[in-house]
């Protein structure tokens, strides 16, 4: 008996320890070679009468090894690419080998695969212009052949099961188009999907997933692939990025290659894995070789990678470095390989823009591969993880605004200084029309640059304006560092700041811009250090302005000289401020917030006097992905 529970006990240990390890993400050296010694399958051609070509049809069907007439299979049907009919797969692909190979090793459940002509005409061979247009609409009639002729043919004429779960289609480059197109336009007739490197016939995806909730219940798997280096790969991404802002599980599959068989033959050994049993939607995310690059990498980088989890695979040559690290949110020791490239993975990391630096040698610098923001006092990285609600900062089909660049002399600091502006849709052309406009202030260590670039100011306007959420209006983007200090917060710097913004600023804006010069239509707003600043010239000049937004700030519990005027002038004003404002909008960044417990003491202050104000709280902390949602809530509370 202890010998048999210790048997049971190294069976479980080894079962454990064999599913802890790293999944197979990528087809092994000699999967697509022919092993002698196992059962193999067969190919044989098949014709059938097609009604909607009116002639009849070809196709290749492949049976698994040990065929019985007397057993029901599922069926997946395989399509080819625009330049290949019936036997490209069989060409080039050697699809009968690898399905052989899995089954001798039992990953794979048996299958019959259907590998049609995709080109629905009577002429439909490979040649001439493959490129003409009635041959490129053959393809999309081949919906048509598909569903009303070859399948209910296969499913007359073999064992197979012939309900939606045991049917899936697939395809490469046309026919990966085409697999999406039909498989996920005729969800009541396949629940597995697959595109590899689907080309651009490829519909767009609010096309392809009209209804997300519908395809999140009949999708039993949906596959995207593609090699990193192939120049259709923006027709999966595209789609990629569309079921991941509507939280479809699906997995996206980027490995290294271009247009060719070497991916599309990775791409079913991958998929025909996963087919006609339970499958695991949360560890979708784990299976890919690559990343995709960040949005926010120069033009042609390939790394910085966001992985589907979020995690971040940097990789930067410096075969002379000693010791190279990043640092995002924490810092990670990079390893060195044979050819002089540092590389790691990050942990996961939350959602929105970050700015991150690249230590080489214990000197921080701006990664090369990245795009650089004005932030933490100097130029530095920034990356973009993917974010499900980020669509209320993303480019759409809307009016849009314009940023403009404006410089002006100021009588404060004797110097030329610079602001960004915002102008609404139709600015230049309803000319007759004025503005309301929010002054809109940065944190420490960053500039005017910031809320039009980190901050996607321009964006959330315009999508908001569009929707009608918000008016349109003028969003004036100042330069608030008036100090030699990153953080300014001083009442000196203070004071400065609230003398540009009267005397420089805010004249400069009704002068030169259509601008509603009544304080009913004046906003100001800022995150941080600006919040410090509205604070300050917000609740002293409550005549200028009817809205203040205050995002990620309060006064500082441990500075007495510097909070007790303001709180002092508060309670003397309380009356005429709660009057005055139609709009007081404070937000935090949640507990993680480094401002959150200054806030809390701050408004226990404005509790204890009356002062009337609006809380909100958005978890991220003291991060611009929560200031971006600060800005897109804030702004539809404007000027009603």
């Amino acid at each position: 008996m202890k010998q048999i529970l210790f048997a049971i006990a190294i069976l479980l240990l080894s079962g454990s320890l064999a599913n802890s390890q790293d999944l197979v993400k990528q087809a092994p050296a000699g999967f697509d070679s022919l092993h002698v010694g196992i059962p193999h399958g067969k190919i044989d051609t098949i014709s059938y009468a097609s009604k909607t070509v009116g002639t009849t049809r070809r196709s290749l069907i492949y049976t698994p090894p040990g065929f019985s007439k007397k057993k029901k299979y599922p069926v997946l049907y395989l399509l080819h690419g625009i330049g290949g009919d019936e036997k490209e797969w069989l060409n080039g692909g050697k699809p009968q080998v690898i399905l052989d190979n899995l089954y001798a090793e039992g990953k794979i459940q048996p299958m019959i695969v259907v590998m049609p002509n995709g080109r629905a005409m009577k002429d439909d061979r490979a040649t001439g212009n493959i490129m003409a247009p009635d041959k490129v609409q053959a393809f999309a009639d081949f919906e048509k052949d598909l569903l009303n002729d070859l399948v209910p043919f296969i499913e007359k004429n073999y064992a197979v099961l012939t309900d939606r779960e045991h049917r899936a289609i697939a395809g490469l480059s046309m026919g990966g188009g085409q697999s999406l197109n039909f498989g996920l336009g005729n969800l009541d007739k396949f629940a597995w999907v697959g595109g590899f490197s689907s080309a651009p016939n490829t519909k767009k995806p609010e096309e392809l997933v009209p209804d997300p909730e519908v395809a999140k219940k009949q999708l039993k798997l949906l596959w995207i692939s593609c090699g990193d280096n192939d120049r259709l790969i923006s027709f999966s991404k595209r789609t990629h990025d569309y079921l991941y802002e509507h939280s479809v599980p699906h997995i996206y599959y980027i490995e290294p290659g271009v247009h060719d068989f070497k991916v599309w033959k990775n791409g079913l050994y991958m998929f025909s894995q996963f087919l006609f049993k339970p499958v695991d939607t949360s560890s979708f995310m784990k299976y890919t070789v690559l990343g995709t690059p960040a949005s926010t990498n120069v033009r042609s980088a390939s790394y910085p990678q966001v992985l589907p989890n979020n995690r971040v695979v940097f990789r930067i040559k410096a075969p002379n470095a000693q010791k190279v690290q990043i640092d995002l949110a924490k810092k990670y020791d990079l390893v060195k390989d044979t050819g002089g490239y540092w590389c790691v993975t990050t942990d996961s990391v939350s959602e929105g823009f970050h700015y991150y630096s690249l230590l080489i040698d214990g000197v921080a610098l701006a990664d090369p591969a990245s795009e650089t923001f004005y932030g933490m006092g100097r130029m530095a990285s920034g990356i973009e993880i993917p974010f499900r609600g980020s669509s209320y900062y993303a480019v759409k089909e809307v009016p849009h605004g314009d940023v403009r660049i404006k410089r002006y002399y100021s009588a404060t600091t004797n110097t030329w200084r610079r602001m960004f502006i915002y102008t609404p849709p139709g600015y230049d052309v309803n000319t007759s029309e004025k503005y309301p406009v929010l002054y809109l202030l940065h944190g420490g260590g960053e500039d005017e640059s910031g809320w039009a670039t980190q901050g996607r100011t321009d964006l959330i306007l315009d999508n908001l304006i569009a929707a009608q959420k918000a008016k349109p209006m003028l969003v004036v983007m100042m330069d608030g560092n008036f100090s030699t200090g990153i953080a300014g917060f001083n009442e000196q710097a203070l004071r400065a700041f609230e003398s540009e913004l009267k005397q420089g600023v805010i004249p400069f804006i009704e002068q030169n811009y259509r601008a509603v010069t009544e304080a009913s239509a004046r906003a100001l707003a800022g995150l941080s250090m600006g919040g410090l600043q509205t604070l300050y010239a917000g609740l002293k000049n409550t005549q200028l302005f009817s809205y203040l937004g205050v995002f990620s700030s309060g006064w500082w519990a441990n500075q007495p000289a510097l909070y007790t005027p303001q709180y002092e002038f508060m309670k003397g004003n309380a009356a005429t401020i709660n009057n005055n404002l139609k709009r007081f909008w404070i937000a935090m960044g949640g507990k993680e917030d480094i401002a959150y417990n200054n806030c809390k003491i701050m408004l226990s202050k404005f509790d204890e006097m009356n002062i009337k104000y609006q809380y909100s709280e958005y978890p991220g902390g003291h991060a611009w992905p929560v200031w971006r949602n600060n800005l897109y809530n804030f702004a539809q509370e404007l000027f009603w």
